[in-house]
C-alpha cells in the first residue's frame, strides 16, 4: 500500500511591518483553516501591542492558535515551539482545517517543517580553545574556512558565537554544520510545506514601519510596558529586551525622552527587517516571494493544497 500524503501547512512569513498577520488571517479564513502563531514575542500573555499580535478583526476572521499562551518570565524556545505546534497542525490538517502558520521568527518555521537540529554538544575544552587562539591572534573564522568551507561562506567572520559553534561541530563530528543540517532536515520533514515570503520596495517598507511605531505609541505602548512592569516583572526579561518595550522601559525610566524612545523603536525595527530579509534569503530559499496580496496567495495555496 501507497503511504499515506503528509499533512500540508501553508507559511506566511516575511519582515516586520509587512503585513503578513492581516494576510494571514485573510488566507486562512477563506480557505476554511486556521492561523498558528510563529513570533516568539507573540507568545506572552500581556505583551499586544509591542507584539502587533492580531487584531480582534483578525482574530474573529478564522481561529488563532498559540498566541498569549505564556507569562513574560516563562522559557520558550524552537525545540518547545515544536513540540506545541507540530501536533496542532497535524491536527487541524486531519480536521480539514488547513493550518496557515505565521510570523516573522524564521527559526520557528524552520523548527516546524524541518525540526530541529542539535548536533553534538557543547564541548568545554575546545570552548577554551578556541579563546586561546584567538588571544594568540589566530582568526577562527580563517580556521573554519579551511575545515567547512560552506559554512564559512554564509558567517560573517565577527559572528564569534556561530564561528565557535560551528567549529565545535565539524571537529566533534567530522563532518560541517550546513552538511548535517540538510542531511537533519531531509529526514524530517513531517509536512509538505509552501512558503510565501512577503517582499515589498524597502522604500515603501520604511514608510509602514515608521507609521507602525507612531501606531504603537498611540494605542498605549508605554501603558502596556508600565504595566508589566508594575506586576513585578523585570525589565531584564527577554521579552521585555525586545524592539518596542526596551525602549519604552528607557522611557518610563527617564533615559529617553518620547520622541528618542519613538526614533530608536523606528530605527531598531528597520535593522529588524533588514536582518530578516537577509535571514529569509539564506534559510528560507524555497520560499515564494510575493507582494503582499491576499488573492495571490489565496490562488497558489489553493493549488498547492488540491495537488
Amino acid at each position: 500500500m501507497p503511504e499515506p500524503a503528509a499533512p500540508r501547512l501553508v507559511a506566511v512569513t516575511g519582515p516586520t511591518g509587512s503585513g503578513k498577520t492581516a494576510l494571514a488571517a485573510q488566507v486562512a479564513a477563506r480557505l476554511g483553516g486556521a492561523v498558528i502563531n510563529a513570533d516568539s514575542l507573540a507568545f506572552y500573555r500581556g505583551l499586544d501591542i509591542g507584539a502587533a499580535k492580531p487584531t480582534a478583526a483578525e482574530t474573529a476572521l478564522c481561529p488563532h492558535h498559540l498566541f498569549g499562551i505564556l507569562d513574560p518570565d516563562e522559557p520558550f524556545d524552537a525545540a518547545a515551539y515544536a513540540r506545541l505546534a507540530r501536533p496542532l497542525a497535524a491536527r487541524l490538517w486531519e480536521e480539514g482545517s488547513p493550518p496557515v502558520a505565521c510570523g516573522g521568527t524564521g527559526l520557528y518555521l524552520r523548527t516546524l517543517v524541518k525540526g530541529v537540529f542539535s548536533g553534538p554538544g557543547r564541548d568545554d575544552a575546545l570552548r577554551a580553545a578556541f579563546r586561546g587562539m584567538e588571544a594568540a591572534g589566530v582568526r577562527l573564522h580563517a580556521v573554519l574556512e579551511s575545515l567547512d568551507h560552506e559554512t564559512a561562506a554564509r558567517l560573517a567572520p565577527g559572528d564569534r558565537v556561530r564561528v565557535e559553534r560551528a567549529l565545535e561541530v565539524v571537529l566533534s563530528a567530522g563532518e560541517g554544520i550546513t552538511a548535517l543540517q540538510a542531511r537533519h532536515a531531509l529526514s524530517d520533514r513531517p509536512f509538505e510545506a509552501l512558503a510565501f515570503v512577503i517582499d515589498m520596495d524597502p522604500g515603501e517598507l520604511d514608510r509602514r514601519l515608521r507609521l507602525r511605531t507612531e501606531r504603537m505609541f498611540a494605542t498605549g505602548l508605554l501603558e502596556e510596558t508600565r504595566a508589566l512592569l508594575d506586576r513585578g516583572y523585570s525589565p531584564g526579561l527577554k521579552p521585555l529586551m525586545s524592539i518596542g518595550y526596551r525602549e519604552a522601559v528607557l522611557h518610563l525610566a527617564g533615559g529617553l525622552t518620547l520622541d528618542q524612545a519613538k526614533e530608536a523603536v523606528y530605527l531598531n525595527t528597520r535593522r529588524l527587517a533588514k536582518r530578516q530579509r537577509t535571514w529569509f534569503r539564506g534559510q528560507l530559499p524555497e520560499g515564494r516571494r510575493v507582494p503582499p496580496d491576499p488573492e495571490l496567495v489565496l490562488r497558489e495555496a489553493r493549488e498547492f493544497l488540491r495537488s
